[in-house]
């Protein structure tokens, strides 16, 4: 099992941890849906599970939530197993939002609220505190669903529905949130909104989020770390690792495409002949390769645009266990690998320098600087020197304001901007871990003409 360790945090123990669990449905002739399944996952981090019908995502989560006991395993929560917690202090702190709710009765948006607050009411006849209707109403207005609490849940739309599904697992103050098929049934809007609402509670509430998707490209766009399950976990890494035409092939059955959409930034999973092969710019006589110098993840977008516009690359150096060194093995003609943990040994160097002796240009992606990567820099401006374009790809430039863009694209010919101002603006100085020698670096490749892009699609085109 593959873990990105970019997506999970180091401190501490797992918050959830399932160790070699083995299910059936049928306990007196067991053929197991799944076996020997260990997960562990860190507080704070959002995964979507992804499969096949009948894969065991479903079954996966309600073992999670308690619901279902394994046969062989356990399922820790902070450390204690879920039968250690209990019922009730499990519920207290692992919420589920399931695909649909039926209600027979006519409860208003705020009863059915209420019913998560369940789990903290004591005795027979409890009844909510004031600390519960305080509880309920955070709930609600984190949901986005407090103008609809007096109206009757079954009569509401879809997408209001599962917001109001969403309050009422919110009410129960959860470390921990389950979803499946959060976005199941709903037209495109709702399926935004509902995401967008659960990417903000697991950064607004640092909520542990757990969901199983339907829609890869969804779940490319809104889960850092995904799960690829199928009667046990395939594949478990970052969208650009699990996303891979091969094995998405073999697990659903059925041929796909993986690559980039022209002028967009993410992950795209289309069948054979689409859209996306009749868009990529075609490569013209007298292009030749570009070298990419990455590293964290931050490669992992650009790398796969170069692929889909069949315009050949190298990478390097990178580390040995790096998502963007797994990935680079697939796409790129030729990678430089260096050993984890190990500073850039002279040889990866000379291969560096070699590599971009032979390109048309450099695109340095907004990977962070420290010590280890500081002579790849030195070898940027001094290529830069010797007359090689140099991109400088801008961090964070999938979110930013069009307005900004087109500022920011004006930047490096205002001559009311400083460097640092600019550097500032680009998110180049937060990236910088070396008290400034950096920095220093950037500085010079910008002297030297080196150009900011905002977008991967602003470099393959140009």
């Amino acid at each position: 099992m593959v873990i990105d360790a970019a997506h999970v945090q180091q401190s501490g123990m797992s918050q959830l941890r399932a160790q070699g669990i083995t299910f059936s449905y049928d306990r007196r002739h067991p053929k197991p849906l799944f076996y020997d399944v260990s997960l562990d996952v860190h507080a704070g981090e959002m995964v979507g599970l992804l499969g096949p019908n009948g894969s065991g995502k479903t079954t996966l989560l309600r073992l999670l939530s308690g619901v279902l006991q394994p046969q062989a395993g356990h399922i820790e929560l902070e450390g204690r197993t879920l039968q250690q917690w209990g019922r009730r202090g499990a519920a207290q702190r692992i919420a589920v939002v399931p695909q649909e709710l039926h209600v027979p009765f006519a409860f208003t948006v705020e009863h059915m609220v209420g019913l998560g607050r369940t789990p903290f009411i004591r005795g027979f006849f409890g009844t909510l505190t004031a600390q519960d209707e305080a509880v309920m109403q955070d709930a609600m207005a984190a949901a986005g669903v407090t103008p609809l609490a007096q109206r009757v849940f079954n009569e509401l739309s879809g997408g209001e529905r599962q917001r109001v599904m969403i309050a009422m697992a919110l009410a129960q103050q959860p470390l921990l949130l389950l979803l499946d098929e959060p976005t199941a049934h709903l037209d495109i809007k709702y399926q935004i909104e509902t995401l967008e609402l659960v990417q903000r509670l697991n950064a607004e509430r640092n909520v542990t989020v757990i969901a199983a998707m339907h829609d890869l490209n969804l779940a490319a766009r809104y889960f850092p770390r995904l799960l690829l399950f199928q009667r046990g976990i395939v594949a478990d890494a970052s969208p650009a690792e699990v996303l891979e035409s091969a094995l998405l092939s073999r697990v659903y059955g059925v041929q796909v495409q993986v690559g980039i959409l022209r002028g967009t930034q993410h992950l795209s999973v289309l069948p054979p002949g689409s859209v996306a092969e009749e868009e990529r710019p075609a490569l013209t006589a007298h292009q030749l390769r570009v070298h990419v110098i990455a590293g964290g993840g931050s490669g992992e977008v650009m790398m796969r645009a170069l692929a889909d516009a069949h315009i050949p690359f190298t990478a390097g150096a990178l580390n040995v266990g790096d998502s963007d060194h797994t990935l680079a093995l697939r796409l790129a003609d030729e990678v430089i690998t260096e050993q984890p943990y190990a500073p850039i040994s002279q040889a990866n160097l000379d291969a560096v320098c070699a590599s971009l002796t032979r390109a048309s240009a450099l695109i340095l992606c907004p990977t962070p600087i420290g010590p280890g990567n500081l002579a790849l820099l030195r070898e940027a401006v001094q290529a830069s020197l010797n007359g090689l374009p140099v991109f400088l790809l801008a961090p964070g430039e999938r979110d930013t304001d069009p307005a900004e863009t087109a500022e920011l694209h004006d930047l490096p010919e205002n001559g009311d901007v400083t460097e640092d101002e600019l550097m500032q603006r680009t998110g180049m100085m937060a990236r910088d871990y070396t008290s400034g020698e950096g920095l220093m670096y950037l500085r010079q490749l910008l002297r030297n003409g080196a150009v900011i892009a905002l977008s991967v699609s602003m470099v393959v085109e140009t």
